[in-house]
């Protein structure tokens, strides 16, 4: 279609098809609004089998997007991913930088507030988070309610979902819906509420898994440094402290997991929030995301295939495997970069000073790197563009520091808050919040009459043929099965 003299040139020109109508759709920052699709009506073809009342003619065309494959839900000022050529920036900062030269928590206030913080606002900001740890008595005994074989991540959501009810100061549901648009002094404390008490549920978790009592924190430590000794203390003099070596290389690790743009539980945070519910709420929404282990489950995916495979020798075998789709790989590629993700060099880097300072090297380690360069050999995995992620390091350094496998998420979930933090905030901030709220294509039933049950089809099958004996729920004896058809 030829575009005329008219026509913006910073616009896509669509043409409808069915009706021959022509619209205009502006563009900015490389995307156009997917409701300026609303404006193509066309009529409904009662002869056309395809056309259905159930598709909402009259609403005009809609955009289908399953998984958000090309879908911007906001506009950010946060993080900056180039999945072509590996690039991660929060806030106009490349990652590789903060990895280096800063830590967590001043990055945790980059991306909060949009910018590095000075000497008077980082001092003022770390002791506020520090001394923002405590969990009260009452919500400490709500956790040590959980099972010992609870998942930790089970704990972790369930704890912050509970913690709103601890703060009813902080629920808009009591305090009125603006109170986080009009509160800023209320938004601030509950930043640091939550920045700080998310260590003290983790280290909780571990503690309840373990079968010990609380370790009260301690404010004189770092913030990484807290964590590890909230999780770890025991019967030593009270001059204890963990590693500090140890301390920094998680500390990395929380900056490199701090953010990571629009994925899942971010997302989640964000469309909870939309509701303007309280902050806690949907930092327990967004963990349950993040429990998914398509999510924050991939580096404990990544190490039960390392110990499936189990030796060097047996790589080429699980290579061959994959290719042929009868094997899984975790680990490997991403939904976003296609280039490598620059994630991974730090990570490696970390692993190796952890490895150095344990004094022994995972014995995964090996299964690892063969399998590593193994695959970046590979024309299949070159094609695919399938390269070490992320994930793909951060299990193998979690496990060389003696994190049980089901306690990996929770170590995302930790440096992930600020990132879902940052994203409430700014959400909130923004003054255009409205209430999320996706459409869907309806490909159901048309429209049916209700009919009475002793007016439906009967096959005569009996009530456990779908079920079968062998089959059939753990609390169902076939004594209580005959007896429920009486």
């Amino acid at each position: 279609m030829a575009v005329t003299k008219s026509t913006p040139s910073e616009s896509v020109t669509v043409r409808d098809n069915r009706t021959g109508r022509t619209i205009d759709i502006p563009i900015t920052h490389n995307s156009i609004p997917a409701t300026a699709f609303k404006a193509l009506k066309a009529p409904q073809d009662a002869s056309n089998p395809v056309h259905r009342d159930e598709d909402d003619f009259a609403a005009g065309l809609r955009v289908y997007d399953p998984a958000f494959m090309n879908t911007a839900a906001l506009s950010s000022k946060i993080t900056y991913i180039d999945g072509e050529k590996g690039t991660l920036m929060h806030r106009g900062y490349p990652i590789e930088q903060l990895a280096e030269k800063s830590d967590f928590l001043e990055t945790a206030y980059l991306l909060i507030y949009g910018d590095l913080p000075n000497k008077s606002q980082s001092e003022r900001w770390r002791w506020e988070i520090m001394h923002h740890t405590f969990l009260s008595d009452d919500l400490c005994r709500l956790m040590q309610a959980h099972r010992y074989d609870a998942h930790p991540m089970a704990i972790f959501a369930s704890t912050f979902s509970a913690m709103s009810a601890f703060a009813p100061e902080a629920n808009p549901a009591l305090q009125g819906q603006n109170l986080y648009i009009n509160d800023k002094s209320a938004m601030n404390k509950q930043i640091v509420r939550i920045l700080g008490k998310a260590t003290t549920v983790a280290a909780n978790a571990m503690r309840i898994r373990i079968n010990r009592p609380f370790v009260l924190p301690r404010s004189d430590l770092t913030y990484t440094e807290n964590m590890l000794y909230m999780m770890d203390h025991m019967n030593e003099p009270s001059s204890y402290r963990p590693d500090p070596r140890l301390a920094k290389a998680l500390d990395v690790l929380f900056v490199l997991h701090a953010d990571h743009e629009m994925n899942c539980s971010t997302a989640t945070m964000t469309h909870v929030g939309s509701s303007l519910v309280d902050p806690y709420s949907a930092i327990a929404a967004s963990a349950c995301a993040l429990y998914g282990p398509l999510h924050g489950g991939a580096n404990e995916a990544v190490i039960r295939m390392l110990q499936g495979i189990g030796s060097v020798a047996a790589v080429p075998a699980f290579i061959e495997g994959v290719k042929s789709r009868k094997a899984l790989l975790f680990g490997f590629g991403h939904r976003i970069y296609k280039n490598t993700d620059p994630r991974s060099k730090i990570i490696r880097e970390v692993a190796d000073t952890v490895f150095e300072i344990i004094g022994a090297k995972e014995p995964l380690i090996e299964v690892a790197i063969a399998l590593k360069d193994a695959a970046l050999a590979d024309p299949w995995f070159q094609e695919k563009k399938l390269y070490p992620n992320v994930d793909y390091w951060s299990g193998l350094v979690y496990k060389a520091l003696g994190f049980p496998l089901d306690f990996f998420p929770v170590l995302f979930a930790v440096p992930r808050v600020a990132g879902w933090i940052a994203h409430w905030k700014q959400l909130i901030d923004s003054g255009t919040n409205k209430i999320a709220r996706p459409r869907q294509l309806y490909i159901g039933e048309k429209r049916r009459d209700y009919v009475p049950l002793e007016s439906r089809e009967d096959n005569g099958e009996p009530v456990d043929s779908k079920v079968g004996l062998k089959e059939l729920p753990h609390y169902m004896s076939k004594r209580k099965l005959v007896s429920a058809k009486l």
